[in-house]
């Protein structure tokens, strides 16, 4: 499969042509099962139900190398619904990252001002010499190219921290391509898949720039 590429479909189909132990790094941002809906009205494909849950990380601990990393964020009200996939896959939680905010995304009984992911190990990767923070800070984005649009320089210490200079790091739900960009700052080869034709067209452009 091309590098540096963003496919356009269901990962669950894509990923299937794709080399069992191939990816260096799996970082993903995946719908959260939460029915969301901003204040423009946008909606996450998917994200009213969890069919495609447990088969696309299925093919993702696949495709993963053995001794490597899957961060996956994920919806903190279905957290039980997210680890039995994980764990299906094969998955071993080994960590969660918290990204603090310096603003409140939405409130109820609380003020919701982070966002979260959990470090997923598939086999056993070495330690690293330095660990990275499990708190890390969250920059505001304004969401202008996806509802739930992840920012840049938020991503890029965990992909600095889990992968060297050339390696690939796959994102099967890559939304506006925030992950995949990160990881061309620095140096990394990239496979997006996006289910959403327009957002996928967005991603595009935005690698391109």
């Amino acid at each position: 499969m091309q590098h540096n590429h963003i496919f356009t479909g269901d990962c669950r189909d894509i990923l299937r042509n794709l080399p069992d132990e191939s990816i260096d790094l799996v970082f993903t941002d995946p719908p959260y099962i939460a029915r969301y809906r901003d204040r423009g009205a946008r909606t996450v494909k998917n994200d009213d139900r969890a069919d495609w849950l447990e088969p696309a990380f299925a093919e993702v601990f696949r495709v993963l190398k053995p001794d490597h990393f899957c961060v996956t964020f994920y919806g903190w009200h279905k957290a039980d619904v997210f680890m039995q996939a994980w764990r299906a896959a094969g998955f071993r939680p080994v960590g969660h990252l918290v990204w603090i905010k310096s603003y409140a995304s939405s409130s109820s009984f609380l003020e919701r001002q982070h966002e979260q992911a959990y470090l997923l190990a598939k086999g056993n990767p070495a330690q690293p010499r330095t660990a990275l923070p499990d708190v890390l800070r969250w920059y505001y984005t304004g969401n202008k190219l996806h509802p739930t649009q992840k920012p840049v320089p938020s991503l890029k210490p965990v992909i600095e921290a889990f992968t060297n200079p050339g390696d690939v790091v796959l994102d099967p739900f890559c939304g506006s391509g925030s992950t995949l960009l990160a990881a061309k700052l620095l140096g990394r080869q990239y496979i997006g898949i996006e289910l959403d034709d327009e957002t996928s067209h967005a991603a595009k452009r935005r690698m391109r720039t």
